[in-house]
């Protein structure tokens, strides 16, 4: 859910205009699921540039700030959120902790890197969001460690249904800075597509396990 309309359409503006986020909808990208896609969503390409990732920590960090106080923790989610979850924590002034895929294997086989209290109370961040399994998969990992989620905030999402379901289910707040109808009102405005190729893009996000740019 985007809080603010504006912070929306400037974010997304920022990562196109950085090539974080890249729309090919007559050229579509394969992702590792299968899946024809129009987008493909990159966002740690932000951290090369210090003006954008000024931007998404302060905006970050208000949202975080207007929602739940000040948390105990910020979390990221390995590895994607890693960079600008821990500039939002420094920004903060809060303790930083990533969340890995899955337990070491070696070592102290932590899931969980950095010091953690039980009882503590954590913000996650997430750099995008596409089925939210991942991103929950990390929640899970706090709860089980003993931290109180308060809720996650990312950068992206694609807005689709079931990923909203999935936060549903689990119980988790998300927020996110910008998403997939931001990104579109973004290039519209800037009159990159026409109707018809405009209605291709919305037509992927109805359906985007069978959908074709044809």
């Amino acid at each position: 859910m985007v809080r603010d309309k504006n912070v929306g359409i400037q974010t997304a503006e920022l990562l196109l205009q950085i090539k974080a986020i890249k729309l090919q909808p007559q050229k579509p990208f394969t992702w590792a699921s299968g899946w024809k896609s129009p987008i493909y969503c990159d966002n740690r390409i932000t951290l090369s540039f210090p003006e954008v990732r000024n931007f998404l920590k302060e905006q970050l960090a208000v949202q975080i700030r207007e929602r739940y106080g000040k948390p105990d923790v910020i979390a990221g989610v390995a590895t994607g959120a890693i960079g600008i979850g821990m500039l939002v924590a420094d920004h903060m002034d809060v303790p930083f902790i990533y969340v890995r895929p899955e337990a070491k294997k070696h070592g102290r086989q932590n899931q969980v890197e950095g010091q953690l209290q039980p009882g503590q109370k954590v913000v996650v961040v997430e750099d995008l969001i596409s089925t939210g399994k991942s991103s929950l998969n990390a929640v899970s990992a706090l709860q089980t460690d003993g931290a109180k989620v308060l809720g996650m905030i990312a950068l992206f999402s694609y807005g689709f249904d079931f990923a909203k379901e999935n936060f549903k289910t689990a119980g988790i707040e998300l927020s996110t800075l910008s998403d997939y109808e931001h990104l579109l009102a973004a290039a519209i405005a800037k009159g990159d597509f026409d109707d018809q190729t405009t209605s291709l893009l919305n037509s992927w996000r109805q359906d985007p396990s069978n959908w074709n740019n044809s």
